[in-house]
């Protein structure tokens, strides 16, 4: 589903190639005006990117300097591939080819499979899951179901980084990258889940690019096939290249340069798929005479989300740090954003589902709203608390919009009625084309007024509800139209993925929000732990995660709100910290000492902590170094306002353990372990007996009695021996 944009749904087509050119600013005029390559767009967060390249190909096709079937735009999602088509198809250039790497591959390796292998192409894996935990149960290793979506993640990167298994465990090892389980194990299971497909005679996504880059290379002949087809080259997204689509981009270009990349390292947050921005940082070494354009004049947010924009990448560190674009925003000014801190989580999600719902009332359309989180666990409670409230509601990653089965019947409903025409009784006493769509898909559950709650019974009335709303949109741009008209217009939007608007309130991860927008985002569950992410050790990681923030900042247009909880549930301890990212940015947490383009005040931090008592003992905190004094942080060995890296899922099952083993042993559950026994043995997750007797609190007599209970639950299963009791 896209978001929705300002611009008209119908738009004119443009008369002549210079009118293709029409409102572009300078920088996107150069881009527009670029087309011999190779050229590099850098282009920051809603500086019109898309824009700038639809217009750069539209012009380049009206202007007769490219033929539509010999250029190749490639991006990353199917939707970004169809909004790319649906621009292209609005401004006179509908013969382009716009698919994602996949897509235009596979095409490749459909055609040229019989020639250069003989026979049929190997059937195409939908799932590899089953299969990877089909190689693991051959290796004799357990996975339980995180592992297996962890293990599977592994080997796709493997593949895209061009890695074999028997190499696996070295190259992770000198990427410093942390395996979710011992390199050695994952290699095994990556060779023998290659050898299960060999069997199988079945290939999965990334095999469909590594033998398309195998026949491009070993078979001149057909490179030179496919050279001949596309001679110019368009790539989105630039800066989520990985090795793999690098070298496949290369076979496809040959010893030419007609080559455009667009893309911003400031938004590079795919490395665990293998994505790199070295390629876009590079670009200028590999193509010395490459015209470099960037683009800065932010069309999408206020000055007031720009500023936090740029204040939390002025913070930032490393290579792409480095080469970071500072945006200016060219809208009105707008409200500040706004910070909110909770008590618990389903406080902030009640909060702000009651500030979503402020938002409606106040005007703002529920489509234009959209909750963003870490991850998507994180999503249940406020899907809860928006239906609790009345506000419809999506969740992002669910099937494409044409996919779905009511999408479907209407799209049936709809054309049987425009083939009879006059003969429908359906139609009887319609005026225009709105109401025929309107009569039509009463029959399959559109009524003027939406259900009342969430559910598949609101998602069904939505859907339909957006091709109403369509069919009043095409009639205004197209006066006239009829309802065959419509049906050609779904066809073709089918066609392309370019799907309406529905109009709930988006909740998504901040990775599946990549590349979308809306009036008013909410960025909620903001603390040390999910914000940077727990398993983000290294200084690379951690950069990364300011840039999924910073991408969560930048979707917003005009409303901003950031939240963060204390606790996990009600009545839990406040031990949770707000989001380093947001020191010196945020009200009260302390003077930003980097200066900000467009000015900013610096704020005094209110709530510090109490300064530490003298040295007393050689125990220091494993975060800072500072030296501990208090028992409940030297258990921890940690300040307690250092950042925690808790596995809280692990805290909750330990307490949950804890409760029961008191109760057997008719004790209070502080004499099994303390919470911040607990706490410790969450955060430092022991393997060994070792491991868990250093951690303090723990002890001999309770290594023995508790040990095997507790180191069973740190390595997920579900129930472990019960140790003998002394």
């Amino acid at each position: 589903m896209t978001a929705a944009t300002h611009s008209t749904l119908f738009p004119r087509v443009p008369e002549t190639a210079d009118a293709v050119l029409d409102g572009l600013d300078p920088e996107q005029r150069e881009v527009a005006l670029a087309l011999g390559g190779p050229v590099c767009v850098l282009a920051g967060a809603g500086t019109g990117k898309t824009r700038a390249i639809t217009h750069r190909i539209a012009y380049g096709v009206r202007a007769g300097v490219l033929q539509p079937a010999t250029v190749l735009a490639v991006t990353f999602t199917n939707r970004a591939a169809g909004e790319m088509r649906g621009r292209l198809r609005q401004l006179g250039a509908g013969g382009v080819q716009a698919r994602t790497f996949h897509s235009a591959a596979l095409r490749q390796l459909q055609f040229f499979w019989p020639k250069a292998v003989g026979g049929d192409l190997p059937r195409l894996l939908e799932r590899k899951v089953q299969l990877v935990a089909e190689a693991a149960a051959r290796c004799r290793i357990r996975l339980d179901r995180n592992e297996l979506r962890d293990v599977t993640g592994e080997i796709e990167w493997a593949k895209v980084t061009q890695t074999v298994p028997a190499d696996y465990p070295a190259v992770v090892a000198k990427a410093l990258r942390d395996a979710p389980r011992d390199p050695a194990e994952i290699g095994q299971i990556y060779a023998t889940y290659e050898q299960l497909k060999r069997d199988r005679s079945v290939i999965d996504f990334e095999d469909v690019l590594l033998l398309t880059v195998a026949i491009l290379q070993d078979r001149h002949d057909i490179a030179d096939q496919v050279r001949r087809q596309y001679q110019h080259f368009v790539v989105d997204e630039y800066q989520d290249v990985s090795p793999l689509q690098q070298r496949l981009l290369d076979l496809w270009l040959g010893d030419r340069d007609s080559l455009c990349v667009v893309g911003d390292a400031s938004q590079t947050i795919y490395s665990f798929t293998g994505a790199t921005p070295d390629h876009l940082l590079n670009f200028r070494t590999r193509h010395p005479g490459a015209t470099v354009v960037r683009l800065v004049r932010d069309y999408r947010s206020t000055p007031q989300v720009v500023h936090l924009a740029n204040g939390l990448l002025s913070q930032a560190r490393g290579r792409a740090a480095e080469h970071r674009l500072e945006l200016v925003s060219q809208r009105d000014p707008g409200p500040e954003p706004a910070y909110a801190e909770y008590a618990d989580e389903p406080a902030e999600a009640e909060g702000t589902a009651r500030r979503v719902r402020d938002l409606i009332a106040a005007g703002v359309p529920a489509g234009e709203i959209a909750v963003l989180y870490r991850i998507n666990a994180q999503s249940e409670v406020y899907e809860q608390a928006l239906a609790d409230a009345g506000v419809p509601y999506q969740l992002r990653g669910a099937e494409r919009f044409f996919e779905r089965q009511e999408v479907r019947e209407a799209g049936i409903a709809l054309r049987g009625a425009a083939r009879a025409g006059g003969n429908d009784s359906l139609l009887d006493g319609t005026e225009d084309l709105p109401a025929q769509v309107r009569a039509v898909l009463s029959t399959k559950g559109w009524t003027t007024e939406p259900p009342a709650g969430s559910g598949a019974v609101r998602d069904r009335w939505e859907s339909l509800a957006a091709l109403v709303r369509l069919a009043e949109d095409f009639a205004r741009a197209k006066p006239g139209a009829t309802l065959s008209d419509l049906v050609a217009e779904l066809d073709e939007r089918a066609a392309a993925q370019h799907a309406p608007t529905v109009q709930g309130v988006t909740l998504a991860s901040l990775h599946a929000a990549k590349g979308l927008e809306w009036d008013a985002v909410f960025l909620v569950g903001l603390t040390e732990g999910m914000m940077p992410i727990t398993y983000a050790k290294t200084d690379e990681q951690v950069e990364e995660e300011r840039r999924l923030l910073y991408v969560g900042v930048t979707r917003a247009r005009v409303h901003l709100a950031l939240s963060w909880s204390l606790s996990r549930s009600p009545g839990g301890r406040p031990s949770r910290r707000p989001t380093r990212f947001l020191k010196g940015l945020r009200p009260g947490s302390g003077a930003l000492a980097t200066t900000v383009h467009g000015g900013g005040q610096g704020s005094v931090e209110r709530g510090s902590a109490p300064a530490r008592r003298r040295q007393r003992g050689p125990v220091r905190c494993r975060v800072c170094g500072a030296t501990l004094t208090e028992a409940g942080a030297m258990k921890l060995m940690r300040c307690e306002d250092c950042p925690s890296d808790m596995d809280e899922g692990l805290y909750e099952r330990l307490r949950d353990w804890r409760a029961e083993r008191a109760g057997e042993l008719g004790q209070p559950a502080y004499c099994v372990f303390t919470d911040k026994t607990l706490m410790a043995i969450a955060e430092r997750v022991p393997a060994t007996g070792g491991e868990l007797a250093s951690i303090a609190g723990v002890g001999t007599r309770k290594l023995n009695r508790f040990g095997a209970d507790v180191l069973a639950i740190c390595a997920g299963e579900e129930g472990g021996a019960r140790a003998g009791e002394d």
